[in-house]
């Protein structure tokens, strides 16, 4: 008798059934309710391998399994703060489109890999089971997949020695099948946006003066968060929906884009296309077209899967770029289509993959060098076509959580640059503040959003001197080949190198390796709570080694031998030391 596909939530044990090898230590089973599954797995050259399941019109489930080894944890997605182990009555992820992607990888405590997962088709949504199996002391990785008149297919890559280098053969695959949506300059520029430094309090004059600041500083965009629109003031979401500017805020919304673009800034505006508010002149229109309440208050969520709605997002997006001059769109609230997902009436995600091919194209129409902001969960590989600014979830003043979701977005991102949360902090604290914020954001396209006129003069100092080194070692923080390390350790050691340069930024107390006779340079980045770091050489050399405090003022110039070696050298906290090769 075949075991039902969808077990209940409980700690009971899953029924037992026969697995056969898969990959490495990786064995699987493949059931269906309907038809005899068959199952092939082929190789590339690269080692990645391509698993292939035929049940036509069947719900399939997929168990895998494998001993625990020495596992450390499991990173997807959607695995926030969660990334150790956790049993498998308890990890539960449903994924689609717009929510993440059917993927995984368990790794052990010497951060190698063990098992290496991917949906090769990122579209239809996932129920996933996974975790430790308490009865075969195995870990376990079970995929729900609804019935399909295609294939299902699912990508595997052989043990890897990192985290970051098994998801970057994924990634890699990604990009060769799934085209982007090409990537101005602009979106891979720091960022200014208004949400954090006014939320809805925000009018002509007052994004005028940021955008004439921003500029100055060497920001290649502004993002107009919420509360342009009439209508867009107090916190939820009652009055969204007619997408029109609040005129007495802009009362010549169009003429101050215009102003706004000659400081030689791009121009988005901040748009939640699938949210209807009660309050909006167009409610009872689109009511019925919104049957369910959105995750956000206030407002309802218009099902993308009827063509109607479709049209009308496409029209809407289009009229605010074309109408008033804007260089694209801050997308927002996209997951919210969730909400329709069980309802048995059809896949949000192929929905959405009409609506947004639609608006794509459209705006393509308008704008050939568009800017699009996604942000997560929707920044996977299947979401590449459709956005060229993929940013992390909001977390305000949270340096830690920005680095983890940038790092986390970046080992799938296909085409798009990564964009931290706007970054947020007290202007009355120490500039160490300030300069914690835009380290956490290194290995991403920055977004700022303080009030640049009210900055003290030290949080000046450090926002350009930062800005100003991550335009110069953007090659390797961005475009270069990075290892962050293992997931659970939330990234404290950052390592990223390219055409002779290695930058390393440090997040705890701990010996950090350096090659000064390999690279031409080495950018060691003092993100810890003490005011020196302990070099562990592994090529002794003369080097010329200059360290910076948080606000770029030179502390220390040397020229002296590095031997192999352990060395404690001065470096302040936020602040950075540069090593250049002597030899």
């Amino acid at each position: 008798m075949t075991p039902p596909l969808h077990e209940a939530v409980k700690a009971g044990p899953v029924a037992q059934v026969a697995h056969e090898p898969l990959l490495d230590t990786v064995a699987i089973a493949v059931l269906a309710s309907e038809a005899e599954p068959r199952w092939t797995l082929s190789g590339s050259a690269d080692g990645l391998r391509l698993l292939r399941i035929e049940a036509v019109d069947s719900p399939v489930e997929v168990r895998l399994s494998l001993p625990l080894g020495d596992a450390a944890g499991y990173w997807h997605p959607k695995a926030g703060w969660a990334r150790t182990l956790v049993a498998d009555w308890e990890g539960r992820s449903d994924v689609g489109l717009v929510d993440g992607i059917a993927a995984g990888c368990l790794y052990d405590h010497s951060g190698a890999t063990t098992l290496t997962f991917g949906a090769a088709d990122p579209v239809p949504e996932v129920s996933i089971r996974y975790g430790v199996s308490e009865e075969n002391d195995t870990y376990v990785v079970h995929l729900h997949l609804a019935a399909s008149k295609h294939p299902h297919r699912f990508l595997f890559v052989p043990r890897s020695p990192s985290v970051a280098s098994a998801l970057g053969i994924l990634r890699r695959w990604y990009a060769d099948e799934l085209p982007a949506l090409p990537v101005p300059e602009a979106a891979r520029l720091p960022l200014y946006c208004t949400w954090y430094a006014f939320n809805q309090q925000i009018n002509a004059e007052t994004v005028e003066i940021q955008a004439g600041l921003a500029a100055d500083y060497g920001f290649g965009a502004l993002i107009l968060d919420d509360g342009w629109q009439r209508l867009g003031s107090g916190r939820g979401y009652a009055g969204v929906g007619d997408w029109v500017s609040d005129p007495d805020k802009f009362p010549d919304f169009t003429d101050h884009v215009a102003r706004v673009r000659r400081t030689g800034l791009r121009y988005l505006a901040w748009v939640a296309p699938l949210l209807l508010g009660r309050l909006a002149d167009c409610y009872e229109q689109w009511a019925p077209y919104a049957p369910a309440s959105a995750g956000v208050p206030g407002a309802h969520v218009l099902d993308p899967r009827l063509p109607e709605v479709r049209a009308h997002v496409v029209d809407t997006c289009v009229r605010l770029v074309r109408d008033h001059g804007l260089d694209g769109l801050k997308v927002d609230f996209l997951d919210e289509a969730m909400v329709y997902a069980a309802d048995g009436q059809g896949d949000v995600g192929r929905a959405l993959t009409l609506l947004l091919s639609e608006l794509r194209t459209a705006l393509e129409s308008v704008r050939t060098d568009l800017l699009l902001e996604l942000r997560q969960p929707y920044v996977g590989p299947g979401m590449a076509a459709y956005g060229n600014m993929l940013r992390s979830i909001d977390c305000p003043a949270d340096a830690v959580a920005n680095r983890v979701r940038t790092i986390d977005t970046s080992l799938l991102a296909v085409g798009g640059a990564v964009h931290s949360d706007p970054l947020l902090w007290d202007t009355a604290a120490p500039v160490e503040a300030a300069a914690r914020q835009l380290i956490g954001a290194l290995h991403s396209v920055p977004q700022v959003s303080v009030r640049l006129d009210a900055l003290p003069p030290s949080h000046a100092e450090a926002l350009r001197f930062w800005l100003a080194q991550w335009r110069l070692l953007r090659p390797q923080l961005v475009d270069g080949s990075v290892e962050p390390g293992r997931p659970d350790g939330l990234y404290t050691l950052v390592r990223s190198e390219r055409d002779g340069v290695n930058v390393s930024t440090v997040h705890t107390d701990r010996t950090i390796p350096v090659l000064p006779a390999t690279h031409d340079l080495t950018v060691i980045v003092n993100a810890t709570d003490t005011d020196r770091l302990v070099l562990d050489v592994q090529d002794g050399a003369h080097a010329d080694i200059e360290v910076r405090g948080p606000s770029g003022r030179v502390i220390s110039h040397d020229r002296t031998e590095l031997p192999t070696g352990l060395h404690s050298l001065p470096v302040p906290r936020m602040g950075l030391a540069l090593i250049r090769n002597g030899a």
